[in-house]
């Protein structure tokens, strides 16, 4: 293994970022000249942030793609970056709160509501983003679509309030966290960074067992993402599995219990012998045939 790669190597990712130091990989510099050429990069950057960039990068390598991969039949993105994402940003890091106009399911609009924002967040479901915020007047935690505000702008909040809701904010959201522990297989050791982005959209730690040659990671996710969860873990089958984190040991197990009561028994009945044996009984070996004829 390349010791300089850090793509394949966790313990070297860690040291960097513990002095402050980031290190970019020949296939990072072309992978992010790549995006910066999709038109949402023109959304997502300030223009002059973009120009640098793209300045930076004017020497690297393109990524050549076109003689390598065909899409067929995709699903059209929804949100890839949108509009509202660097203002509702500005307006949290800024300690300011909002007033927006909003479209709700039955197609009725809610104009001039006043709240606090509280976090952006992308449902990996359904393909779009969030804003999470705090309804002032009717005192309520809302979750509304991007797609779905209509006008939105800064509105100051009286003194002590947006410290207030959002204290309150993480509270709540902190009773409804929850946090598992996934263990890698030793011998899928190399496969972490495949790993790792399975679980990229949640919060996580990565440990490192050197006596053991173990990798731990831990998750922490809201309640209502375990099945998301689960259906990774699934995925990622033989090369992981969940050392701690009650339910989601159960569910694995509950699930792994309902599939043998429905396949573990077909075995046994043919006695003992696969699918594929049987249907070798049944082929015909051709016979050799007698020297000279």
């Amino acid at each position: 293994m390349n010791l300089f790669e850090k793509i394949f190597n966790y313990q070297m990712i860690s040291r960097l970022e513990e002095s402050g130091v980031v290190a970019l990989t020949s296939h990072e510099r072309t992978w992010l000249k790549s995006v910066l050429k999709h038109p949402a990069a023109e959304e997502a950057f300030a223009a002059e942030t973009l120009a640098k960039l793209r300045g930076l990068l004017e020497e690297e390598a393109d990524l050549e793609t076109d003689s390598l991969v065909t899409e067929k039949a995709k699903s059209p993105d929804k949100q890839v970056y949108h509009p509202l994402l660097r203002p509702l940003r500005r307006f949290m890091r800024e300690r300011q709160g909002i007033r927006l106009s909003y479209r709700i399911r039955n197609g009725r609009t809610m104009e001039s509501q006043s709240g606090i924002p509280y976090k952006l967040e992308y449902s990996m479901v359904k393909k779009e983003w969030y804003l999470l915020w705090y309804h002032l007047r009717n005192r309520m935690y809302m979750a509304t679509k991007l797609g779905s505000i209509l006008e939105l702008e800064a509105e100051a909040p009286a003194d002590g309030v947006y410290e207030e809701i959002t204290a309150k904010l993480d509270q709540s959201v902190g009773l409804r966290k929850e946090s598992s522990v996934i263990e890698v297989v030793r011998t899928y050791n190399r496969e972490l960074s495949r790993i790792l982005y399975a679980f990229s959209c949640f919060e996580k730690e990565v440990s490192y067992d050197d006596e053991n040659d173990l990798y731990r990671i831990r998750l922490t996710y809201m309640r209502e993402d375990a099945e998301y969860i689960l259906s990774k873990i699934r995925f990622l089958g033989m090369r992981v599995k969940v050392v701690e984190g009650r339910h989601l040991r159960w569910r694995m197990a509950d699930s792994s219990a309902r599939a043998l009561a429905r396949y573990g028994d077909e075995p046994e009945e043919n006695g003992g012998t696969s699918p594929d044996a049987e249907m070798e009984k049944h082929i015909e070996t051709p016979k050799a045939s007698a020297p000279g004829s």
